[in-house]
């Protein structure tokens, strides 16, 4: 990894994340119309796509873990492989069964492509420079992502507008495409990415396997030895609660406010590739960001901002008050993620970066669930504004959480300005320096950890 240079390693990763999203932007807009198309009820839509959600929540850990025994790159091919099968399994799938596979097979690819790509750039960057600050390239792989959903999503309109291609419908032209350009994207990934593995061959795959439960136990133990981690996870919580305010409920608050349905369907899918773009400039502000008010405080105040766009969603009057205020949620959106994650980053160094982004990750599925329990039937009960309020109040909430990183931060920056002036210190022989699996990857075992450049503020 350290033969290539940190712009060499941004770009490299920059380009793999848009050819990893712009398949998404193709299947995105057809996924329920397609299944509609090929018979299925919106309730047996509903059914088949918890496959996704229950195999996710059972791999995740698992996967991570074995990222970070095996390596990146294999886990990385792996995935992307089953990606594509899901695609071309999609292209033909005529019932539920088919349909149930194909939300499985996006499960575990979903599961093990959480986290291995973004690791492999931190840790390529800092092998490159052990200064370099690498949450900018967070920031800008936000960009992209944004960018190459909207172009997928636009590119898949255009396909659809062409009409069938002989016996192939309009709707499946663009998971057809979706499939080249995985592949495309493999072949990219297979060129271009570089690690040193961990392991190699058969025997180091069933030691990897065994590895990867105590590399989970491993990476759960910095939660309980970093107040500062403890807190960051807890913010996903949180965040995937309020995220069904924007993603679930504003479709039926458009429709209130439109006063047809059919109206804000027409609305929303336009809107929706604006908001990726507003969302991809949101993640360009990464930079800025980090510079004031800094990495922590800026999310914290971005999760407050969030919450305000979603009562905006949920109290302004007509189409044009609710959309401005989803493409500001979005633009937030974008810029809140590339903040958290490279706080998360900085609190773990070696084997288990990829088993922390993935308790990150699982966090946000339970409170994702337990928010579109409540909130649809708040919404149900009193009314939609009334839901997307409550929702919004738990946006704002996880803002403190990003205390501990911000005095972290602070103090770090003191003990590094107090070393400056008197010069360094001996420190004493660690004992445990040496022991496998001892916490020195962890940057403190009191949860004091290495603040992010800028985020003293």
């Amino acid at each position: 990894m350290s033969a290539l240079s940190v712009r060499q390693v941004r770009f490299r990763f920059l380009l793999l994340h848009g050819l990893r999203w712009l398949p998404s932007g193709l299947t995105i807009p057809v996924m329920i119309l397609l299944m509609q198309e090929r018979g299925l009820s919106l309730s047996q839509i509903g059914l088949v796509s918890v496959a996704q959600g229950v195999v996710v929540l059972a791999l995740e850990l698992p996967t991570g873990g074995l990222a970070d025994v095996l390596g990146r790159r294999p886990v990385l091919v792996t995935a992307w492989l089953l990606g594509l099968i899901s695609l071309l399994v999609f292209a033909v799938a005529d019932s539920f069964a088919l349909f149930f596979l194909v939300w499985a097979l996006q499960g575990v690819f979903r599961a093990l492509d959480s986290g291995p790509l973004e690791s492999w750039y931190v840790d390529a960057t800092l092998a490159a420079d052990p200064e370099a600050a690498y949450e900018p390239g967070l920031g800008y792989a936000g960009t992209v992502a944004g960018l190459a959903i909207s172009a997928g999503a636009l590119l898949s309109g255009g396909l659809i507008a062409l009409g069938p291609i002989g016996p192939v419908s309009a709707l499946t032209v663009p998971v057809l495409v979706a499939a080249v350009l995985q592949a495309v994207a493999i072949g990219a990934l297979v060129m271009l990415l570089r690690e040193v593995r961990p392991a190699r061959g058969g025997g180091a795959l069933r030691a990897s396997i065994v590895e990867a439960p105590r590399m989970i136990g491993q990476a759960v133990g910095l939660l309980r030895r970093s107040r500062v981690l403890l807190a960051l996870v807890a913010v996903e919580l949180f965040w995937g609660f309020g995220m069904v305010t924007f993603e679930s409920l504003l479709p039926v608050r458009l429709s209130e406010v439109v006063g047809d349905a059919d109206r804000a369907a027409a609305l929303l899918g336009p809107a929706s590739s604006a908001a990726w773009l507003a969302s991809a400039a949101g993640a360009a502000l990464t930079p800025l960001l980090m510079r004031w008010p800094g990495a922590a405080p800026g999310a914290a105040l971005l999760r407050i901002a969030q919450g305000v766009t979603v009562v905006g969603m949920g109290f302004l009057a007509g189409p044009v008050g609710v959309l401005v205020a989803y493409l500001a949620c979005y633009t937030v959106h974008g810029a809140s993620n590339p903040l958290h994650v490279g706080l998360l980053h900085r609190q773990v160094d070696g084997p288990y970066r990829t088993s922390v982004i993935s308790l990150n990750s699982l966090m946000g599925q339970p409170g994702f669930a337990l928010g579109a329990v409540l909130l649809t039937a708040l919404a149900d009960f009193s009314s939609v504004g009334t839901a997307m309020l409550v929702g919004a109040v738990v946006l704002a909430v996880a803002a403190p959480l990003y205390l501990p990183a911000w005095l972290a931060g602070r103090r770090t920056a003191a003990e590094a300005g107090a070393a400056a002036t008197t010069g360094p210190t001996p420190a004493a022989p660690d004992p445990t320096a040496e022991m496998p699996g001892s916490p020195a990857d962890v940057r403190s075992s009191t949860g004091d950890g290495a603040p992010v450049a800028g985020s003293a503020g």
